[in-house]
């Protein structure tokens, strides 16, 4: 429309769709607690550490005391910056830069998940409840299995069942093999979804329900094992 030019206040937008979009989120995720993504991490000449992710829930602001998850790393947000111009704060959906002090490049890897260290910080799980469709697949899925995850109506099955096949719907419990976030899906959709591949074939998609972090459970005789990729 070109009696637009576009707008900046608390975030940057260029087009009329991207303010309809900026209104749904704020109403939707902007009072709830920082969940951001890390994308990419780059060594800057003369600035440092930077990080670049999606705000996924939450507002990113500068002076927040922030940590990554799964790590015990902390820092402070200097600067956030989004398509070359400085911000005061990030809304959740835009993509930022952000410079991060006390913490070198290499220390941080993609798929870490940012949070405010003061309200509600993200942890790192060791096991959660998770509802999971089987999709039509040859493959099956018994106890004690190993499988790949990557983040981001069947029959119900009998509770006493050591496997679920193709169409089943069933809520099982995994034990995570590797360090990573988990978030319940009511509370943080993005970070609660996931899907189930074997031999580079996805068999199942899963929402979790409920997350057991690591100090709150033990690994003492698992009931299933999974692996965690990013």
């Amino acid at each position: 429309m070109p009696w637009f030019k576009g707008y900046e206040g608390r975030t940057v937008c260029k087009t009329f769709l991207e303010i309809l979009d900026v209104i749904i989120q704020l109403r939707r995720f902007v009072d709830k607690p920082l969940r951001l993504s890390v994308q990419d991490i780059y060594k800057v000449s003369g600035i440092g550490t930077v990080v670049v992710g999606r705000v996924d829930i939450g507002v990113l602001k500068v002076g927040m005391p922030i940590c990554f998850a799964p790590s015990n790393l902390t820092s402070t947000v200097r600067s956030i910056e989004m398509q070359y111009t400085n911000l005061q704060e990030a809304l959740s959906g835009n993509i930022v830069g952000f410079n991060v002090g006390k913490i070198r490049a290499k220390e941080l890897r993609r798929g870490l998940i940012c949070s405010d260290t003061k309200n509600d910080p993200a942890g790192e799980a060791a096991s959660f409840i998770a509802l999971i469709a089987m999709l039509n697949s040859p493959s099956e899925i018994e106890l004690g299995d190993k499988l790949k995850i990557d983040y981001q109506t069947g029959e119900t099955i009998e509770a006493s069942s050591k496997f679920i096949k193709s169409g089943d719907l069933a809520t099982v419990k995994l034990v995570l093999l590797q360090p990573a976030c988990v978030e319940n899906f009511q509370e943080y959709p993005s970070l609660g979804h996931f899907t189930i591949r074997q031999m580079n074939h996805t068999v199942a998609v899963g929402i979790t329900k409920d997350v057991e972090n690591m100090t709150t459970v033990s690994y003492d005789n698992p009931t299933s094992n999974i692996d965690m990729y990013y």
